[in-house]
């Protein structure tokens, strides 16, 4: 993929952000897009592949953000973080027949390499290339997963996981420093944190809301705020998620409460 980029332009600045989001896991992909976008220029191109839908009927596309950031993906849900948290301005879509590394065409399970790539760096090395690219779609909508929202009902916080601090197995949750600040939760207050699986118990305890890990001593659990501005769960210098064998995704409900 590097090297079809250089092909196109040369002078390229082409950097890895991640090669671990787990396979096939879009929403993964499109938490991980929104997290990074705005820690970078206007006018950078992103490219992502996780694509299990490879050869299907999905379609390619390119979408122009908000933000004036570009993403390079395929439309299965990939954009669903970036359209619910900053926005598209514009979407095109990509003929994956034409538009595309030449004499590629016979090749239908490589589009990170031979579609993507190569119309990414076509739009990094001059971005009037990104309005040469198919139609619009009829009504600038992308596919888009299933993202919850938290609910403070007056007296306890509902969320859910969305994803994990990977290297370090923190969790981190939907729910806002802003809604903490209107449940009546401060720093140094003790919150009741309960995760369900699918309606079972899978968690409960005290703990305290802190500035960071640092507040508690080794191996106790503490909440915090991450660097997205939301509640995270961790534990000091040890993996939450795999001493309480605790997940990612919509099913993964968590209440807070202050205690």
């Amino acid at each position: 993929m590097h090297g079809v980029a250089y092909m196109v332009a040369p002078d390229l600045t082409i950097n890895n952000l991640t090669h671990d989001i787990p396979p096939y896991d879009i929403s993964a992909a499109s938490y991980r897009l929104w997290q990074t976008i705005n820690y970078w220029p206007a006018g950078t191109v992103f490219v992502s592949v996780v694509d299990p839908g490879v050869g299907s009927n999905r379609q390619s596309i390119a979408v122009k953000t908000q933000s004036g950031h570009y993403v390079v993906t395929p439309d299965n849900g990939s954009l669903t973080h970036i359209e619910k948290f900053i926005g598209i301005e514009s979407v095109r879509v990509i003929n994956e027949q034409t538009d595309r590394l030449p004499h590629s065409e016979e090749s239908h399970t490589f589009h990170g390499r031979d579609v993507y790539v190569y119309n990414g760096a076509m739009i990094a090395n001059d971005p009037s290339y990104y309005d040469s690219l198919g139609d619009a779609t009829a009504n600038q909508e992308v596919v888009k997963l299933e993202v919850l929202d938290p609910v403070f009902d007056g007296e306890i916080i509902h969320g859910v996981i969305d994803i994990l601090d990977i290297r370090f197995g923190s969790l981190w949750t939907n729910i806002p420093s802003q809604m903490l600040k209107e449940a009546g939760i401060n720093t140094g207050d003790t919150i009741l944190v309960t995760i369900h699986h699918h309606d079972m118990k899978q968690y409960q305890n005290q703990m305290l809301f802190g500035h960071s890990f640092a507040d508690v001593k080794v191996g106790e659990t503490v909440g915090y705020i991450n660097s997205l501005i939301r509640l995270g769960i961790a534990i000091n210098q040890q993996s939450f998620s795999d001493t309480y064998k605790i997940g990612t995704g919509n099913e993964w409900k968590i209440t807070i409460k202050k205690v």
